[in-house]
């Protein structure tokens, strides 16, 4: 049941500049001139500019070429913040956009970037989801300022070009996809880096940790491919340990570094996770964490992830031998049947040996709640384009009230 290679495959890639390491961010004047900027306007949200020096040290490299910055853009990209930082950088007559922070502030600054340059309907501009078809991603063809990500916690947002923003008054969030959006260049800065609190790194480790080990499902898949998924999985299982040192600046590198690898997967010809786990701790994880704003988008995953496994995992039988197998709790000649329960036992002992929740319960999060998950969680297209979950509605159900 060993993954095979697969060499008939395309490989997709854009310019893009990474500086890494001890004082990253003093090549930052230099990037902004390559692109002729001169008028680089910042954002970022509150605890970056009131607990931090980063807009003090972007001022002081940038000098008259910052032209602004607002830091008001809150947690989840509520499409209230991106309008005000839209408004504040157009006045501003802003040239190139520098995000500060994690994946809200990234995100954001990319809707900023289009909501920018595009005209009509906000809602016209985002990605649409028609019940008797594909989802459909309008072309958004004019210019786009460049932008910047300096990263303060590793985040598969870092270098992507697609982005959601929370709409007042809707349980799911509008999606934005301009691949213009993409970052021209990072910045993953050691100090900027150790700004973030140590259960920010905690449950960014959870995201991608999680992540890494549902990408080992795979059958088959292109070298690039192969190579990278057991990378990044061998890379967070020798960081785990590392949890524990608040100071150690070389982890919280590599959770850029693997973030990075995990977002060229698809460019590499990668094909996402489609076991009915990875599929559904997807849909409820994003619709927990729109629907309840202090939990972390690791919290959500890690705590569907056991039950899910248990309930769902053998609907996928190879697959979940292949995740087992990558968790080194089966191996070939082992009951099948048995590998998702050994993956559910292994992976709620590392869930909670970093803090993480194994169930919905450790959160507090009400049982009047499971209505609006589950609702969500079946219009989630991208969890689910064959509406297999409607199909199956009591198994998902199930899944979802076990989860408590």
């Amino acid at each position: 049941m060993s993954p095979s290679v697969q060499h008939d495959f395309r490989l997709v890639s854009y310019p893009h500049r990474v500086y890494s390491g001890k004082r990253a961010l003093d090549h930052l004047p230099s990037e902004v001139r390559r692109h002729g900027a001169q008028r680089a306007f910042v954002i970022c949200g509150r605890s970056v500019s009131e607990r931090t020096d980063l807009i003090r040290r972007i001022m002081s490299l940038l000098g008259n070429a910052l032209a602004g910055v607002f830091d008001r853009l809150g947690k989840d990209t509520p499409l209230d913040d991106v309008l005000a930082a839209r408004d504040a950088a157009l006045e501003a007559e802003a040239d190139m956009l520098i995000a500060i922070g994690a994946g809200s502030v990234i995100q954001g600054a990319r809707v900023v970037a289009i909501l920018m340059a595009e005209k009509g309907p906000i809602e016209a501009l985002a990605t649409q989801y028609p019940d008797d078809g594909p989802a459909i991603s309008p072309k958004l063809m004019a210019r786009k300022v460049p932008i910047i990500n300096v990263l303060t916690a590793g985040t598969t947002a870092q270098n992507r070009g697609g982005s959601p923003a929370k709409m007042t008054g809707l349980d799911h969030r509008l999606e934005f996809f301009d691949p213009k959006t993409r970052p021209v260049a990072l910045f993953w800065d050691e100090d900027a880096l150790a700004t973030a609190p140590a259960s920010m790194i905690a449950a960014s480790f959870g995201a991608i940790f999680w992540r890494a080990v549902m990408n080992m499902e795979y059958t088959q898949a292109p070298p690039l491919v192969d190579f990278n998924r057991r990378h990044v999985l061998e890379m967070m299982t020798r960081a785990r340990p590392r949890l524990s040192d608040p100071n150690d600046a070389a982890l919280r590198l590599d959770l850029c570094l693997a973030t990075y690898l995990q977002n060229l997967d698809t460019d590499q010809g990668g094909a996402p996770a489609q076991s009915w786990v990875a599929r559904l701790v997807y849909a409820f994880a994003a619709s927990l964490f729109n629907l309840h704003e202090r939990v972390s988008q690791g919290e959500a995953h890690c705590a569907f992830t056991p039950t899910a496994l248990r309930r769902v995992g053998s609907q996928n039988p190879r697959e979940m031998c292949n995740i087992a197998a990558a968790l080194e709790v089966w191996r070939e000649g082992d009951p099948v049947a048995d590998a998702p329960l050994r993956a559910a036992d292994r992976l709620e002992e590392i869930f909670r040996s970093i803090g993480m929740p194994t169930r919905l319960s450790q959160l507090d999060i009400p049982r009047s709640s499971a209505d609006r998950i589950l609702a969500n969680s079946l219009k989630n297209f991208n969890a689910d384009p064959q509406q297999s979950f409607r199909k199956n509605v009591d198994l998902v159900r199930d899944t979802l009230l076990a989860s408590w």
